[in-house]
This record gives C-alpha cells, sequence and structure tokens, in this order.
C-alpha cells in the first residue's frame, strides 16, 4: 500500500488543488468550505505522504501523474468531477488573474 493509498477523496481533491496552485483561500472557495478546515486537510495530506510543504505535495502530485494521479489509487475513486478544476466558474477567473500576476513576476513587470 502506497502513502497516498490513504488520502480519502477530500484529501485528493484539495492536493490535486494544489498542485494547480491555488492558494488556500482559493482551495476553500472551490470546496465551499473554511480556509481552516482547507489548512488541517493540508497538515494530514502532509503527514500521510510524508511531505512538509506546499511544493512537495505539488511536486509529489505531479510526479504521480498530476490531474489524474489519483486513478491509479486502489480506492476506486472515480474520475474528478469537474467542481475539482479551478477553471470552473468564478475560481477560474481568479486562477487566470493569479496566472498573469505570476507571470508578471517571473518576467520582472511586478515588483
Amino acid at each position: 500500500m502506497q502513502p497516498r493509498d490513504r488520502l480519502t477523496a477530500k484529501e485528493i481533491q484539495v492536493a490535486t488543488l494544489v498542485w494547480q496552485g491555488l492558494t488556500n483561500k482559493d482551495i476553500a472557495a472551490v470546496v465551499r468550505t473554511s480556509e481552516q478546515v482547507v489548512k488541517n486537510y493540508l497538515r494530514t495530506v502532509f503527514d500521510k505522504l510524508g511531505v512538509w510543504t506546499r511544493l512537495e505535495l505539488a511536486l509529489y502530485v505531479a510526479s504521480h501523474g498530476g490531474m489524474n494521479w489519483h486513478a491509479q489509487l486502489g480506492n476506486g475513486l472515480l474520475s474528478p468531477a469537474p467542481e475539482w478544476s479551478a477553471t470552473v466558474g468564478e475560481e477560474g477567473a481568479a486562477l487566470a488573474d493569479a496566472g498573469k500576476k505570476t507571470a508578471a513576476v517571473a518576467s520582472g513587470g511586478i515588483r
């Protein structure tokens, strides 16, 4: 049994959204919960997977298949629901804005 086999569906969803680059606040909006609950999910995911940071979590998800990383799990989960993606509805607009800001910072446009 791999460490990721111990994750719940909600923990997998939160980990996938971290991999997509969302902040805790954005994840809370997608999952429809509070930011504190997202932090609790992350702490549990970190412990179960043996990672220490969001970057390590994102790299873990990426190295295990990215968006479909849970498909290889033995827990019988289905494909992610559309609401798992940050590009749905208002959250998508927030992610697009965040992506533009990130690109601007990377190119030296915003300091």
